[in-house]
């Protein structure tokens, strides 16, 4: 590898600068970040690649710079009274979002308009993806009041709609299925007018775990595939393409509107992302795809491979609805529950037709509730 030349727009920071970074970063993660995809939770990583970073600096350097963003790659600093509102609650109730905790682009824009996807089992996850900043580790005691703090919580936010997702916990039996399905009947009997959409894990292919959380019916129910099958051993170490793909047709045979999302730019190719939606279809049947950016959360992490023009992004929408799905967001800043809950009247054009399908499903998803 070849180091990249500073930017004259963005200099490089300070010694001073860089530990105050690094401090503020092991403030949030006391735990090591995610990432070292060939470290398990309890073990010392087991491969060391710093040593063999080339650079041409006279100053001794073992990380490469994370590439400036282009243009079109510009998210909202977080403030204003809708955040600070909805800070407010998630803080009282002691609750993780994973808006904070894996760096969200989109959190300002997203908590500033009432909206944001909460995380239960805790915030330490027991997989290392490569792409991933939630920490990792060995996880707290389980929480089983956290069900109840969610369900309140919400109640207070006034949504329509809410994302719930979570970090695996595949030290536990069930890998948390039963704390999803209490979080999802706790939530539907708090907020019967608040649609319910979830975004789990593969919980191991325990098919047993993972039609418990079915049982509990949300309105809809998300598995990310996260990249294609050829990055799949990079991307999700602890993970199977074949096995997600199983995931997505179980939620589908269970009568539940079924969600997944990938990532772009993080070393696939276009036609291995038109390979996956085939996949995704042939297998589950999908209703909605969601297709965003790869964004480096840290040196620590898997590197970016390219940035995706929104021109690219757009003929992956197109070819995503030419195959069956009904709802594809797909673009730069897009993440799996981003825009989730639309306001109408806001969106024109493909904006509109989105909002306008993905409330068509979330009607379905209550109806087959009830």
């Amino acid at each position: 590898m070849v180091s990249q030349q500073p930017d004259e727009r963005s200099p490089v920071p300070s010694p001073v600068q860089s530990a105050d970074a690094l401090a503020r970063t092991l403030a949030r993660h006391p735990r090591p970040l995610g990432g070292d995809t060939q470290r398990s939770a309890t073990a010392a990583s087991k491969l060391d690649l710093t040593g063999l970073v080339i650079n041409n600096r006279e100053t001794p350097v073992n990380q490469l710079r994370i590439q400036r963003k282009p243009d079109w790659l510009r998210a909202r600093v977080p403030g204003g009274e809708g955040y600070e509102r909805l800070k407010g609650i998630i803080d009282e109730h002691k609750l993780h979002t994973v808006c904070q905790e894996a760096s969200c682009p989109n959190m300002g824009e997203c908590w500033g308009r009432g909206t944001a996807t909460i995380m239960i089992l805790g915030d330490t996850c027991t997989r290392a993806c490569g792409f991933c900043n939630i920490k990792t580790g060995k996880p707290a005691t389980l929480d089983l009041d956290e069900p109840r703090r969610v369900a309140e919580s919400l109640k207070l936010m006034k949504l329509k709609h809410v994302v719930i997702t979570s970090v695996n916990r595949d030290e536990l039996a069930d890998g948390g299925a039963a704390i999803w399905a209490e979080t999802v009947n706790r939530v539907h009997d708090a907020c019967p007018d608040m649609s319910v959409e979830i975004l789990v894990g593969d919980f191991q292919g325990d098919e047993k775990a993972i039609q418990v959380v079915c049982d509990a019916r949300p309105e809809i129910i998300s598995h990310n595939m996260e990249t294609v099958k050829r990055m799949h051993p990079a991307v999700r170490p602890q993970a199977k393409y074949e096995r997600s793909l199983a995931v997505l047709r179980q939620f589908k045979q269970s009568g539940l509107v079924t969600k997944t999302g990938i990532m772009a730019g993080i070393g696939e190719h276009d036609e291995e992302v038109l390979e996956l939606l085939d996949d995704v279809r042939a297998a589950s049947d999908a209703d909605i795809i969601t297709i965003g950016q790869y964004l480096q959360p840290t040196r620590n992490h898997l590197p970016i491979d390219r940035w995706v023009h929104p021109d690219q992004f757009t003929m992956f929408r197109v070819e995503a609805l030419a195959r069956g799905f009904k709802v594809c967001e797909s673009g730069p800043l897009v993440r799996s529950s981003y825009h989730a809950e639309e306001q109408a009247a806001m969106l024109s054009g493909a904006a509109k037709e989105t909002h306008e399908s993905m409330r068509s499903l979330i009607e379905q998803g209550r109806s087959a509730r009830k």
